[in-house]
Formats: structure tokens, C-alpha cells, sequence
């Protein structure tokens, strides 16, 4: 199972037989399977037809629109899946004991994510953050006896101005940054990560969907209008070892270039080229597609996407029973 990345304008995606196709503005087809996909990703300005978007959501199958530069606009969804007694117990949860204990469990497993990939490219460039280590461990730490999600929002934050500094210090020279930005991006390595957290939570978005529950209602992230602040909680603890260490493993390994990216005076920032964009896009689906065995609950190899589908399943439990307890976010090693 796999996603569908369209993202050459003019295309049109439709139906044919028990085929999803993509006609390009050349003439040339390209089918698949409908059975084999999870999803499908629009980014930029293509088309989907009428038979094709109710064959999408009669099977349950999410399209997601993009634009070329990576913002989100919206998903096409069906609605078989909406569990209101289960949304309901969720809502109830807000502003509790069970939304502290949770988000103490994620923030913390997050800036373990982040000390861990941090670790393995100091060590490949031979270097010593002592430093940016010792305070990814104090903040993880404040946030493991914090009794406020406010405050352990304050020391995640300020775990993170580290570890994007000591990512900074392991990048190749020429792709250096000077810490986390957005809205725009303005150097390649975060036009990477924001395009990459933008794919990310649109997976989670849709196994939150999938489990019944309302991605608009969050635990760590506040409520904010058109905002999804569950689908945002979600992610944090999947950042670091799907997004940041697929973009810094590509930037290293010279898979992309500087030729990849452009810097747009219109609209500033740094941007991605559509060859770019097939490279990335390539390999954070193979990331996806990665099976790891970081799940302490199974004892067996699953996919990343997989494992995000059985996050969903036990944080749907968890607030099923309004036991935080049992759920245990991913932790690499």
C-alpha cells in the first residue's frame, strides 16, 4: 500500500475499470491498481474527475490538496468512518489529567527523537555536541516533571532551538541554516522539513480519521480555528525520524542539490523544484515504506505508516478507557 504524488500541472487523474490513471498533457497514461493505495496527493494544478473522487471516497481512499510550494489547502474525504460517541469521550478529555500525562509522554518521546537522529550525524561527521546534547537532556527532563502543558511546551521549545542548531553544525557546508524557520522557508533544509511535516500530517490526519476520532480535537496544541491541534500533537513524536532525517540524509548524501532549489522574489522564500520534488517525494516514501521494529507493543517489523496507524488504534483505546497510560509513543534507538 502506498500514496499517489501528483505533481505535474495539467494532469488529470481518473478511473478506468478497477484502475486509478493519470493522463499527462503529453498524451502519456500511467495506472495503478485502486486496491494499493492509501491516498492521494495533489500538489499543484491537476485534475481529478467526478467518477474518480466518488470511487475515492466510496472505498475510504483520502485526496489531499497542495500547492506547488507545499501548502495544504484541504482533503476530500467520506465521512464512513466519523464515530461521534468516541469524538464525544475525546472532547471530554480536554483540559485534564489525560491530556497532561499525554502530552508528557509525547514531548518527551519527541526530544528523545530528535537527541537520537542528532546523535547519528554528529557521530557520522565525527563531531561532539556536548553541548546541544546536555540540553536536549535538561529539557527532556523538565518536561517529565512539568504538571502544565504550557510549560512543557516552553522547555520542547527550547529543546528544539538545540537540536536544529546541532543539526546545523552536522549539514553539508553548503546547505548550513541558521535554526528553524516558516511561512516562508528561507534557506533549502527547512523548505525541506516544512514541505515534509505538511505530507507528514496529512498521514496523520488520516489514521486519526480512520480510528473515528475529530482531528481538530487536540491535547498538547491549543484549539485554533481550521487548525487540526490533534492531527498537530500527533506528529511531534514522528518528526525527527521521518522528516528531519529524510531531508538531512539526502542533503548529506548529495541525493539532492542546490540546483533543486530556487529562491522566488514574488513570493519570498526558498522553494523546491518539481525535479526536486520528485527526488524528495521518492524518498520520504520509501522512508514511509521503511518496516522498523520501535513499536514496544509488537514484536514484529511494521512500516513507518503502518506504525502510525497503530498509534492511532491505541490512542483511540486509550481515550476510549480515558487512560493515557496506555498509550506509549515511538521511541528510536
Amino acid at each position: 500500500m502506498s500514496l499517489l504524488y501528483v505533481n505535474d500541472s495539467g494532469a488529470t487523474i481518473g478511473i478506468e475499470g478497477n484502475c486509478c490513471t493519470v493522463k499527462q498533457k503529453d498524451g502519456s497514461k500511467r495506472m495503478l491498481p485502486i486496491e494499493s493505495l492509501d491516498g492521494i496527493t495533489i500538489m499543484g494544478q491537476s485534475q481529478m474527475t467526478t467518477q474518480c473522487a466518488e470511487e475515492c471516497m466510496q472505498r475510504g481512499i483520502p485526496v489531499s490538496y497542495f500547492s506547488k510550494g507545499g501548502k495544504y489547502f484541504g482533503r476530500l474525504i467520506s465521512t464512513g468512518h466519523v464515530n461521534v460517541e468516541r469524538q464525544r469521550k475525546q472532547c471530554a478529555l480536554y483540559d485534564t489529567g489525560f491530556a497532561v500525562e499525554l502530552a508528557m509522554k509525547i514531548l518527551s518521546a519527541k526530544i528523545k527523537n530528535q537527541s537520537v537522529v542528532l546523535r547519528r550525524y554528529e557521530k557520522s561527521k565525527g563531531l561532539n555536541l556536548e553541548e546541544e546534547q546536555k540540553m536536549l537532556a535538561i529539557c527532556r527532563n523538565k518536561v517529565l516533571t512539568c504538571d502544565r502543558i504550557e510549560e512543557m511546551i516552553g522547555f520542547e521549545g527550547q529543546a528544539a532551538k538545540y537540536y536544529f542548531k546541532g543539526l546545523s553544525a552536522c549539514i553539508d557546508e553548503n546547505f548550513t541554516f541558521q535554526g528553524r524557520n516558516r511561512r516562508p522557508p528561507r534557506d533549502e533544509f527547512n523548505s525541506m522539513i516544512s514541505l515534509g511535516y505538511s505530507i507528514l500530517m496529512n498521514e496523520v490526519y488520516c489514521k486519526i480519521e480512520m480510528k473515528g476520532l475529530n482531528p481538530y480535537f487536540g491535547f498538547i496544541h491549543r484549539d485554533a480555528e481550521k487548525h487540526p491541534t490533534l492531527a498537530s500533537d500527533m506528529i511531534e513524536e514522528w518528526r525527527a525520524i521521518i522528516v528531519d532525517a529524510t531531508a538531512m540524509s539526502m542533503i548529506n548524501g548529495h541525493e539532492i542539490l542546490k540546483d533543486h532549489f530556487y529562491f522566488n522574489m514574488d513570493e519570498p522564500g526558498c522553494y523546491i523544484t518539481k525535479d526536486g520534488l520528485k527526488l524528495y517525494l521518492n524518498k520520504l516514501e520509501r522512508k514511509f515504506q521503511t518496516e522498523v521494529r520501535y513499536l514496544k507493543y509488537v514484536d514484529y517489523a511494521v512500516s513507518f505508516r503502518r506504525g502510525i496507524f497503530l498509534q492511532m488504534e491505541h490512542l483511540a483505546k486509550a481515550i476510549e478507557e480515558g487512560d493515557a497510560s496506555l498509550y506509549e509513543p515511538i521511541i528510536i534507538r
